[in-house]
């Protein structure tokens, strides 16, 4: 049975669900979720959960992320990114001084208005559903926040933004903004994620690789393992005795233990959670081991 992390260079064109869908047929298992959507016409870093390691995909939904994304001045669209539908169009005269003064007003924390082109439901329905039908509802501004903004290189209507930002964040919306900010209006180009989390685009694999290899091999040879999601945290080593209380669903009580968030293993080896110690109590945070 399949479980662990593979780090897929999601093609232009296919959704995180068609990616999430070709790999439950690549591993024959039924749990397969990815962590963190991206459009389309979007490329990069696609985290997919296998196995028991989909209850870690909550983690990285959260975490950071990090876009190469194309800035299309002088176009506005109804999806925001240039796959959708005209709706006006402006002569650019904007200098890179004057783009970079206006990326410093996006930096930190900011609020965006979500796309109707998104997944997000409002009153039980998707606002993509909605906008299809030719309909557009308000949308609340959301808090989000651009840990980093930096212009890349560019001219006159096409520039290329390096964006570090928190969950949520819609880059196309950014680009949209900063557009409007200009006075000319925007969309974006292209998108390309380089980072989600820990994981960044050195330990992809595209789809082709993944395919070739796998008519030839087992593909969990590239499976990594669900604890390499929480390399951040210190491992903690527990007695097999104190093992068998997790599995229970008890908490374990030990003075050695020091306080702090910690990959938790057994002294066999085997990875059984993400845990919090406090006080010399060691709980649960999720559970990783065998039959969870």
């Amino acid at each position: 049975m399949a479980n662990g992390i593979l780090i897929v260079d999601k093609p232009s064109g296919w959704t995180s669900q068609d990616v999430a869908a070709k790999l439950r047929s690549v591993f024959h298992e039924r749990r397969v979720g990815h962590g963190g959507t991206l459009d389309p016409m979007a490329t990069g870093v696609l985290p997919i959960f296998i196995g028991r390691a989909t209850r870690g995909a909550e983690f990285l939904e959260h975490a950071e992320k990090e876009y190469v994304a194309g800035l299309r001045l002088g176009l506005v669209t109804n999806t925001q990114d240039t796959s959708g539908e005209t709706l006006e169009t402006h002569p650019v005269s904007v200098t890179r001084q004057a783009l970079e003064a206006a990326l410093t007003r996006f930096a930190g924390p900011i609020e965006q208005i979500p796309p109707m082109y998104s997944a997000i439901k409002i009153g039980g329905k998707k606002l993509y559903e909605l906008a299809r039908k030719g309909q557009e509802v308000e949308r609340k501004p959301r808090p989000v926040t651009i840990h980093e903004l930096e212009l890349l290189d560019g001219a006159g209507a096409d520039w290329t933004l390096r964006v570090r930002c928190s969950k949520g964040t819609y880059v196309r919306t950014l680009c949209h903004d900063i557009g409007a900010a200009l006075g000319c209006g925007g969309c974006m180009s292209s998108l390309r994620r380089t980072m989600a989390g820990g994981f960044t685009l050195r330990q992809a694999i595209t789809m082709q690789q993944l395919l070739d290899f796998a008519a030839e091999n087992d593909p969990q040879a590239l499976l990594m393992p669900v604890d390499a999601l929480f390399a951040q945290h210190p491992a903690l080593i527990v007695t097999l005795a104190q093992a068998a209380r997790i599995k229970n669903g008890a908490d374990v009580r030990d003075r050695s233990f020091p306080d702090g968030t910690f990959r938790v293993y057994a002294e066999d080896g085997s990875f059984l959670m993400l845990g919090r110690s406090e006080g010399g109590t060691l709980s649960v945070i999720k559970n990783f081991f065998e039959g969870t």
